[in-house]
């Protein structure tokens, strides 16, 4: 049981900062600030479900990816460790995105701005993926692939209560208090990835001395 929770709260700790939907909202709210209730909800729920679906795709597809490639899991865990360090610095210093639209194109592109670049990559990006790919090889057990999946259907989840009040969140938080929020996330992520990075690095080093 101890395990279990554990690993639940890695899950669930990792995914979060990782998918950062604090980060996500203010882009959100700039790229539908020109649409009604509805189709905002509607973004919202569609580009949660596709990020969703990409995320189980390739925590599932990892392992055949490694193979087809030739990549060992331990050498994967490096290089997220590196992406993962990198998504902390950046959050750290609050820079919230890169991602830029015209946003005379996005009354045209209504129903295409939900998969890209929301859900693909600001919601699902490099590190999400990575993460659920190495968080799967390390799910040895029915149980601990199953608490996998629902810690990433509970940030999803989350995700997408976040987007739907996102207008309210950043008035109740206000620009500090969200950049106060990215930093918080940034060091966790830094956190995780120097985690993910020796954990890659020991057994590397280990076979080389034998």
């Amino acid at each position: 049981m101890t395990d279990l929770l554990s690993f639940a709260l890695l899950s669930f700790t990792s995914f979060f900062t990782l998918i950062n939907p604090l980060g996500t909202m203010t882009i959100f709210m700039t790229m539908t600030k020109d649409l009604d209730s509805a189709h905002r909800t509607q973004t919202a729920k569609k580009a949660s479900l596709v990020a969703f679906i990409t995320i189980v795709i390739f925590a599932f597809s990892g392992q055949l990816l490694f193979n087809f490639f030739g990549i060992s899991v331990n050498s994967f865990r490096i290089v997220g460790g590196v992406i993962f360090f990198l998504m902390g610095m950046d959050m750290l210093q609050a820079r919230l995105g890169t991602v830029k639209v015209n946003p005379k194109e996005v009354k045209n592109y209504v129903s295409d701005i939900s998969v890209t670049p929301l859900a693909i990559p600001m919601i699902c990006g490099p590190g999400a993926l990575t993460n659920a790919i190495v968080m799967m090889e390390d799910a040895h057990t029915i149980e601990l692939k199953g608490v996998l999946i629902a810690s990433i259907i509970v940030v999803m989840l989350l995700t997408f209560v976040i987007l739907y009040s996102s207008s309210r969140i950043i008035k109740l938080l206000g620009e500090t208090g969200n950049n106060v929020m990215m930093r918080l996330m940034g060091l966790i992520v830094m956190v995780i990835a120097v985690e993910f990075f020796f954990a890659g690095l020991k057994p590397i080093v280990s076979s080389m001395m034998n």
